[in-house]
């Protein structure tokens, strides 16, 4: 038997999972506070009908509420902007419904519609290093995409675009939410492309906290457990076109327990590139991720065999690529080339776009190199070179 090394688990939020379990969010509410901010996206609540449903069942609760539509991935400007507008009006609580945009921003104003503050003076890396003190609002998180994970971390995702651009957290455990529903309903509905790039999202998280070098135990376990359901979920919610009842429920447990995975052990060089291709040019999160994974899965496996052929990650690798191939493959070389092949095949099953079709040019990725060694790109399980990442992103113009 192997020695445990010592590891830290942070708080999560309560969780209520199950299709359905939206009928139960304006009581949920009502126990927090009576005066409510609804942050979600811009379209997808009126064109389902389920605004209507909300603002009923808000009402028959005793709740009085405003609301702030989010049309896309979080702003300074735009965090800033709203809280201008709603700072000093009594709101009690926040609820965030819709995606990973959406669930970020509530973060964030729950976190800042207390104080005084920009966003930015919290923002690591790029912001005044401002010590957060609290308090925060309680808010809700409820997920209506199975991608991001946002609903159960502690860390809000703010973005800025262009050659100054960056993509940047505010992160405190004073931010989880108090309550994460997710209702595996809430998929239906959901374009089939924004289906993909989310389910690499989530697929992308849950593999690079399996091999992090800050995973452990509890984390491998709810990896593993992701992975499996991910397998078993998401090609049919995709030949289905989000119509697979147990589908959904699958891929929505994924996600979470992607989230879950993040928050505790870090991520990997997929998540590492992803935020500043996602700084410099309008690439969606998990278009990025979907579009790098089986890339950066490969060049891991080369390098790891290169420079530590006796590492632990070279096994992990191989298990993962015997586990989502659902082939049996004792030899770990072929199994790791499976892995690889797997998530290649999915990529182009699922239409992930290449990053020239956003605009990356060959001139930009010396830019994004630069800026790629943030939190992510340190819990990678080996160092990748600047010249390893260049070559990467110019195989995937």
């Amino acid at each position: 038997m192997s020695p445990i090394a010592p590891f830290a688990w942070g708080l999560a939020p309560r969780i209520l999972f199950g299709a359905g379990s939206l009928e139960r969010l304006a009581e949920e509410a009502a126990a927090l506070g009576r005066r409510l901010l609804l942050v979600s996206g811009s379209r997808s609540l009126e064109q389902s009908g389920r605004l209507q449903r909300l603002e009923q069942a808000f009402a028959q609760a005793g709740l009085g509420w405003q609301r702030l539509s989010i049309p896309g991935e979080p702003t300074v400007e735009m965090i800033d902007q709203a809280l201008a507008e709603y700072r000093g009006q009594g709101l009690e609580l926040i609820v965030g419904i819709g995606g990973g945009s959406a669930l970020d921003a509530a973060k964030a104003l729950a976190g800042l519609l207390p104080l005084t503050d920009s966003v930015q003076d919290y923002l690591e890396g790029v912001g005044s290093d401002k010590a957060y003190a609290g308090p925060a609002l309680p808010w809700i998180a409820v997920p209506t995409t199975a991608g991001t994970g946002s609903e159960v971390t502690r860390n809000a995702v703010i973005s800025r675009h262009g050659p100054d651009g960056f993509k940047k957290s505010f992160r405190d455990e004073r931010l989880i939410a108090r309550l994460a529903l997710v209702d595996p309903d809430l998929l239906l509905g959901c374009p089939l492309p924004q289906l993909a790039a989310n389910g690499m999202d989530a697929l992308t998280q849950l593999l690079e906290s399996y091999i992090s070098s800050r995973a452990n135990p509890l984390s491998r376990a709810l990896a593993w457990s992701g992975m499996e359901h991910f397998r078993q979920g998401f090609p049919r919610l995709w030949d289905s076109a989000g119509e697979d009842t147990e589908a959904r429920s699958a891929t929505a447990l994924a996600s979470l327990l992607s989230g879950l995975c993040l928050a505790n052990t870090g991520l990997g060089a997929v998540h590492g590139l992803a935020a500043p291709l996602g700084a410099i040019r309008p690439i969606p999160h998990g278009v990025a991720c979907g579009s790098l994974l089986a890339a950066t899965v490969a060049l891991n496996c080369q390098a790891l065999s290169e420079r530590a052929p006796d590492s632990p990650n070279l096994n992990d690798l191989a298990q993962l690529g015997r586990l989502l191939s659902g082939r049996d493959l004792p030899d770990p070389v072929q199994a790791r080339q499976a892995l690889v092949e797997q998530l290649e095949q999915w990529s182009e099953q699922w239409q992930i776009p290449r990053l020239g079709q956003f605009g990356l040019l060959a001139e930009d990725i010396p830019w994004v190199v630069a800026r790629a060694r943030g939190s992510s790109m340190q819990t990678n399980p080996i160092y990748l070179e600047d010249s390893e990442l260049s070559e990467l992103l110019q195989q995937r113009l």
